[in-house]
This record gives C-alpha cells, sequence and structure tokens, in this order.
C-alpha cells in the first residue's frame, strides 16, 4: 500500500470509487516513474485491483494486460515551440507557472517537484537543487521563482511548512502537496503535457550537447538505462535530420572505397 498510495490520494480527487479508476489512469501513473519503483507500483496496484474485482467491489481490473517487465519506448519527438509556447500561456496562476517551468527548464518529475523545499532554492548564488543535483538558475528560472515565493508569501504568511510548492490543504500541515494535478488540467487537451515539457527538455540537451549519456545522467540524475536510451533517441533524431537535409544520400550507391 505504501507503493501505492501517491497513486491513490491522486485519483482520489477526481473519482469517489475505484471503478472509476481507468487503464489510462495506471499507464500515466507508471509513465511517472522508471526502474523498479515503476515496477513495484504496477505489483501493488495488481493486488489491489485484482483482490477488489474477486471480492466485487469493481467490475473490470484495469490493471490487467500491463507488463511488469521494460515498459516499451517509441521515439520521442521534440515538441514544436508554438506548443511550447500553448503551455506556458494556460499556466495562468503562479503555482502552475512553477511546475510548467520545472518541467520545461529542469525536467523536473511530478514527484522531485513536490518534494522540493525552500533550502533547495539559493536565489543568491542563483541555484537550484532538484533530486540532490544542483544546478544553475537561468533568469526565466529566476523570474518565476520570485513571482511564485512572493504569492507563498503573501497567501500563506504563517505557515511552517518547508516545501517549496504548497496549497490551501497543505500550507496547515509540513508535508508535500499530494498531487499537482491542477497544473495538468491547465494542459489537459494540449500536445505539451508536463511529462511532453520534460521529455522535451531531455531530448534539447541530448541533441545540443550530443547524445552522451553520461552526460545526460550527470544533469538530470537518470539512471544509465534512461540516459542511454535519451541519447540513442537524439541520434536518431540527428540521423533523421541528415537524411532530410540531403534527402539523395540514402538514394546514391556506394562505391568500393566508400565509407
Amino acid at each position: 500500500m505504501g507503493h501505492a498510495r501517491p497513486a491513490l490520494l491522486a485519483w482520489s480527487e477526481r473519482y469517489d470509487h475505484l471503478r472509476e479508476v481507468t487503464r489510462d489512469d495506471i499507464v500515466t501513473a507508471l509513465d511517472e516513474l522508471t526502474g523498479s519503483r515503476r515496477s513495484n507500483l504496477l505489483v501493488a496496484l495488481r493486488s489491489l485491483f485484482s483482490h477488489a474485482k474477486k471480492t466485487g467491489t469493481i467490475f473490470h481490473n484495469p490493471t490487467r494486460g500491463i507488463r511488469v517487465g521494460q515498459h516499451p519506448y517509441g521515439l520521442a519527438q521534440r515538441l514544436d515551440q508554438d506548443d511550447v509556447d500553448q503551455a506556458t500561456a494556460a499556466a495562468t496562476t503562479p503555482a502552475a507557472r512553477l511546475v510548467v517551468m520545472l518541467a520545461a527548464v529542469h525536467a523536473a518529475r511530478t514527484g522531485a517537484i513536490r518534494a522540493l523545499l525552500l533550502d533547495d532554492v539559493d536565489l543568491g548564488n542563483r541555484r537550484l537543487t532538484i533530486s540532490g543535483r544542483t544546478r544553475p538558475i537561468d533568469e526565466f528560472t529566476h523570474q518565476v521563482l520570485l513571482e511564485w515565493l512572493d504569492h507563498r508569501r503573501t497567501r500563506w504568511p504563517n505557515t511552517a511548512n518547508p516545501h517549496l510548492l504548497i496549497n490551501q490543504m497543505s500550507a496547515h500541515g509540513t508535508g508535500p502537496v499530494s498531487t499537482i494535478d491542477f497544473a495538468k488540467k491547465k494542459l489537459r487537451g494540449q500536445p505539451a503535457t508536463l511529462e511532453r515539457l520534460r521529455v522535451d527538455r531531455q531530448l534539447e540537451e541530448a541533441l545540443a550537447h550530443g547524445p552522451d549519456p553520461l552526460h545526460l545522467a550527470a544533469v538530470f540524475d537518470l539512471d544509465p538505462k534512461t540516459a542511454i536510451r535519451y541519447a540513442e533517441n537524439a541520434r536518431a533524431l540527428l540521423a533523421s535530420t541528415a537524411e532530410e537535409q540531403d534527402p539523395t544520400s540514402r538514394d546514391e550507391p556506394k562505391g568500393r572505397n566508400q565509407p
């Protein structure tokens, strides 16, 4: 239940019963995790929904057919700038702008965003620590952070919550927000979701600095398999771009001495 609790809390804000949870909800929750965390969540949810179906609490098991093994990944494409601009324009509140910025600029996962502390933000030295990795604060990040901190201070002047992102409920305690669905709803129906923005940022890094998995792992704190996957994705995009720029290169016969 410890593995399933974050997903169940998030669903409880939208649904009144486990019967309402769909396969897409399961897949979305799994897509935010990798490695053992992903498999642990799927095993926990599979056990929960299997028991609920056996006891008649639900009529259909939404985890049926979802494999625990390696997640199949296709070739991810870069987002169009118009899509990114639309996502930025849709984030109309300081909290939504903070979440979108952390995903689009720093490739932060939702769990890492929820876990950020005020102490992780060093505005004086322009440094931001996400998941234990410290990175420089660019001008855009600096502006969004200042806007959010000013709003946070005005809205909840007496809160003792040490987390950077808080809401009406968490301001009365010291724990993180249970979900950031408020930001996801702002982007609902758009190509640039939080997950797509996060992926796009990592692809941008791989394309700008070369498809080096070691560099990606160091910048974004990725596990080796994930870093290799992004590097391979970037290589495929670079190869595709090269072929588009020189479409005859695939059709020209190679001489014996050509590589």
